[in-house]
């Protein structure tokens, strides 16, 4: 079955989720796009030169980038650019991320820096890129300082999310991915933890159906906050598009402390545990939902712990934080399950408990 999620934003675009729907690819590359740049991992090149296939008429480019986040470096950035401007792409030409999350943060920041900013749509492979990274117009690079520091808001004008490439991906993936979905029911959408507390071997099957629900409620869940607050500048006083980065402050930081080695779902599913102790320390969450984190979580292989980094060492990345005020740090915790908002300035003692907490 073949779903579809709108993106009601100012330049709607609709998010296709099923297996084997790059059929629709023709039909969503403009009329006038002559030159078609299809930017890759390294692992999917089989998957970009079949995805060439449905592109008759168009010169393709391919662009193999390196695997993960080492895809997001100014150096080869340039590289593509260099490759755009060798072959006299114009602003009426398209750009295509195919891959992961790396990937296609990569692709758009790439569509949205050529000539001010080309149209360019994303082909996810990964579960972790269909519900976190292809959504929503965020896209960027890394740099010294830290994680996505560099980037634009860039909207694809379409999102292909076949589920047919998750049958080769290595469970490590799959687990990685569902960080991600999870986080999206505890901020949102409940249901979804409950159905994977309910049988999460069917969310870690990639031809389960639960999977493919899931998908699509993380999409959901997305879809619906960045269509209300695109640039994440909470307008109307609410806490707005920074609802997603739960779990990500801490996350983010342990990610640049281990050089990207470790996984982005690991990382943030130890953010979220992370945030859940400060919440519950703050007197917003009983102890059943500081340990629900921690048992849904487990469920489906994630860490709940971490203990490779020294509290001042990670202290110092979250003050990179994008939700960082000047030199206040800023939070995103519940106030009871799926209500999210800010908690700012905590104390450095409380969080250093926090830490201890999640240290194991």
């Amino acid at each position: 079955m073949t779903r579809r999620v709108a993106v009601a934003t100012a330049q709607p675009y609709e998010v296709v989720v099923g297996h084997h729907v790059l059929a629709e690819l023709e039909g969503l590359v403009p009329a006038d796009a002559v030159r078609v740049a299809i930017i890759h991992a390294s692992p999917v090149l089989g998957f970009a030169e079949g995805l060439a296939r449905h592109l008759p008429g168009r010169e393709v480019l391919l662009i193999e980038a390196p695997d993960g986040e080492q895809a997001k470096t100014v150096e080869f950035l340039a590289h593509c650019w260099d490759q755009l401007g060798m072959h006299g792409f114009t602003r009426s030409d398209l750009v295509i991320g195919v891959g992961g999350g790396a990937t296609t943060d990569l692709a758009g920041f790439v569509a949205a820096s050529w000539l001010r900013g080309v149209r360019f749509v994303t082909v996810p492979t990964t579960v972790l890129g269909m519900v976190d990274a292809a959504v929503g117009g965020k896209t960027g690079i890394n740099v010294a300082a830290g994680k996505n520091l560099v980037g634009a808001f860039h909207e694809p004008i379409g999102v292909l999310c076949d589920l047919a490439t998750l049958a080769d991906l290595p469970a490590r993936e799959l687990r990685g991915g569902l960080a991600e979905v999870i986080k999206c029911g505890f901020i949102a959408d409940p249901t979804i933890l409950t159905d994977v507390e309910a049988a999460p071997e069917r969310a870690l099957d990639p031809a389960d159906d639960l999977l493919a629900d899931l998908v699509t409620r993380g999409i959901a869940v997305k879809a619906a906050t960045v269509a209300a607050d695109l640039r994440e500048t909470g307008a109307d006083g609410s806490i707005g598009r920074e609802a997603l980065n739960y779990g990500h402050t801490l996350g983010h930081a342990i990610e640049r402390h281990e050089r990207y080695t470790i996984r982005h779902g690991e990382s943030i599913s130890v953010g979220m545990v992370f945030v859940a102790e400060l919440a519950h320390r703050a007197g917003k969450i009983d102890a059943d939902l500081l340990a629900r984190h921690r048992a849904t979580l487990g469920l489906v292989g994630l860490p709940t712990s971490y203990d490779g980094a020294s509290f001042e060492d990670l202290l110092n990345g979250m003050r990179l934080d994008k939700k960082t005020r000047g030199s206040q740090l800023r939070f995103v915790v519940l106030d009871g399950l799926a209500n999210p908002q800010i908690l700012a300035g905590p104390s450095e003692d409380l969080l250093r408990e926090c830490w201890d907490a999640v240290r194991g």
